[in-house]
């Protein structure tokens, strides 16, 4: 993948320092999945899905139970290289109502220290609707920061502002060689974020569910690999 040239009317979607210019918030798009606003000192995190492996396993899909582990560890890194003064987690950060009974004494541990850290939110998404109380933090259906929303599940139409996870967007380029990589997709007015979770995946940004949602002459995916963001136009993207 290759950097992404500048052309003419860019000049109010990226910013220099490596920020983007989100309905007049200067956000970073960091390589490990989350968006850092520095000057709000706000760090938000899509989709983390806490014990997927476990609610797999309780349904006879047997993977290695350690999805949680490796999610709350990396978002630690997050936390700490960035420190934020506080968290939005954007809706299904457990995969499950009973997400919360099966995770592991040292997990829980290590979840409600990173909750208690910081000015935690919990935004309600489909897979948890009611996240655990006992952890802390306050839980919302959405929230407004200046200029931005956030919310789980993006809102079809024009939502001026909106930071939302939910479809745990990806992108594919390439033509004599592809790469998928998952990605922040941003057309300057609205945001969606990769899913975090080490287990979830991504659904291609060309995907039907991604319609209605962007100004596709204005798309870009900023697609995660190796450490590193790169940022891709739309006219490069490929279906599955």
């Amino acid at each position: 993948m290759t950097a992404l040239s500048k052309r003419q009317g860019d000049d109010d979607v990226l910013t220099a320092g490596g920020l983007v210019n989100l309905n007049g918030a200067a956000v970073r798009f960091d390589a490990s999945g989350v968006l850092h606003w520095p000057e709000e000192r706000l760090l938000v995190v899509a989709d983390l899905h806490l014990e997927k492996g476990s609610s797999h396993g309780s349904r006879g899909r047997f993977v290695p139970p350690y999805d949680t582990r490796a999610t709350l560890r990396a978002l630690a890194e997050a936390i700490g290289r960035l420190r934020p003064e506080r968290v939005i987690a954007l809706g299904d950060s457990f995969h499950d109502t009973e997400a919360e009974g099966r995770l592991a004494p040292v997990d829980l541990e290590n979840l409600s220290a990173l909750v208690g850290s910081v000015d935690w939110t919990w935004v309600a998404g489909n897979h948890d609707p009611s996240p655990p109380a006992g952890l802390g933090g306050r839980p919302v259906a959405e929230i407004v920061v200046g200029p931005l929303v956030f919310r789980h599940e993006p809102r079809v139409g024009r939502s001026v502002g909106e930071v939302a996870g939910h479809l745990h967007p990806a992108a594919k380029v390439g033509r004599t060689r592809s790469v998928r990589r998952r990605a922040f997709v941003c057309d300057g007015s609205r945001c969606l974020l990769p899913a975090f979770g080490a287990y979830t995946g991504g659904l291609n940004v060309m995907d039907a569910a991604f319609k209605g949602l962007f100004e596709r002459s204005r798309l870009i995916a900023w697609m995660l690999s190796d450490g590193r963001v790169y940022p891709v136009r739309s006219s490069e993207f490929l279906p599955d």
